[in-house]
């Protein structure tokens, strides 16, 4: 267990409700999610704003098409949670089942939007693949959907192994042990460095995530906030060779970073438990627009959980509370609140 304060009683519900409207706010935040809440319009406004970035490109023209609602509900495009607070949803809901059996039943689905990784796993359990086989033998076994997963265990005090090797192996198993460590030592009243310590601790330096983390965390604190940090994660963390920028080893360490960055450099007498690192962290995982799918959302967790629920900005407490149904239809409408609430 890690050293410190701790706080007990009611404010372990504040912690974990931080750490779900957290990653909600982060998730809510990144470019990708108004692309991701965009599939729940009709399916010919996304081909046009394809079509529009084709001519884009081919005519040199510097305004770029955005996803938007011409004759149609305009809600889904506001600024709202989309696919890793849904998957944080549903993970928690099912948190209690065999982790295999809860996947296969989404197996064969033509309704659920998921990662790459998890495309895969559905495709290995459906052929009679179980874990770790489902995780390992999968293209995107490093990408971080297990990640964002683990902070639904980490809230619980559960160990996410299981879980994180359904759909993930090496990188993407760690980055998820990662994750709930440092979320389940701030739900138990940790600070942050101890949470991060806890994180480290599950990150072997000689591994790919391993170096990354320590490197990203010498770099943003060597850069003094977390803004300053963006230029510097960028030249250390990023990799701007590969399309698709879910990688564990890019956004975990990264959430770390950010997430030190923000409290060592919140003004004195906000603490751990004012907006202000909470804001400054999440906003400046969203400026590094590779992994914007998912890094504001994990340094949201952390930020959101260190804070607490009552702490975050009152505008985003309101935004992030009701799921959109994006990724998983039946979440629609879901009080995202409730569902951490009963994980307590």
């Amino acid at each position: 267990m890690p050293s410190g304060d701790r706080r007990d009683g009611p404010d372990r519900l504040d912690r974990v409700r931080g750490a779900f409207a957290g990653l909600a706010a982060g998730d809510a935040a990144g470019w990708p999610a108004a692309r991701h809440r965009s599939t729940l319009l009709a399916g010919w406004s996304r081909r046009l704003r394809r079509e529009l970035d084709a001519f884009a490109e081919e005519h040199q023209v510097t305004t770029l098409p955005v996803p938007f609602a011409l004759n149609q509900p305009v809600a889904p495009l506001t600024a709202g949670p989309s696919d890793d607070a849904e998957w944080l949803a549903w993970t928690a809901l099912t948190i209690g089942e065999d982790r295999a059996e809860a996947f296969g039943r989404l197996a064969g689905r033509d309704d659920v939007r998921a990662r790459i990784s998890v495309w895969a796993a559905l495709d290995n359990l459906a052929a009679g693949k179980r874990p770790p086989a489902s995780g390992h033998d999968n293209p995107h076994h490093f990408d971080d959907a297990a990640a964002v997963r683990a902070v639904a265990f980490g809230a619980a005090g559960l160990d996410p192994l299981e879980d994180a090797r359904v759909t993930n192996a090496e990188d993407g198993v760690l980055g998820a042990v990662a994750m709930a460590r440092a979320v389940a030592a701030l739900t138990d009243g940790a600070p942050m460095g101890d949470a991060l310590e806890a994180a480290l601790g599950a990150l072997p330096p000689d591994t790919a995530i391993g170096h990354a983390a320590r490197e990203a965390l010498a770099a943003a604190r060597a850069a003094g906030s977390p803004f300053a940090a963006v230029p510097a994660l960028d030249a250390a963390v990023l990799d701007h060779v590969y399309s698709y920028g879910v990688a564990a080893a890019q956004t975990v360490p990264i959430a770390l970073a950010l997430a030190d960055a923000a409290v060592t450099s919140a003004a004195p007498g906000a603490g751990e438990s004012g907006a202000e690192a909470f804001g400054a962290g999440v906003s400046a995982a969203a400026c590094l627009a590779p992994v914007a799918d998912s890094a504001p959302a994990l340094t949201g967790a952390l930020l959101g959980c260190a804070a607490g629920y009552d702490a975050l900005p009152a505008a985003w407490r309101a935004r992030v509370r009701t799921l959109a149904g994006c990724c998983l239809p039946e979440l629609a409408g879901a009080d995202l609140l409730d569902i951490a609430g009963r994980l307590v």
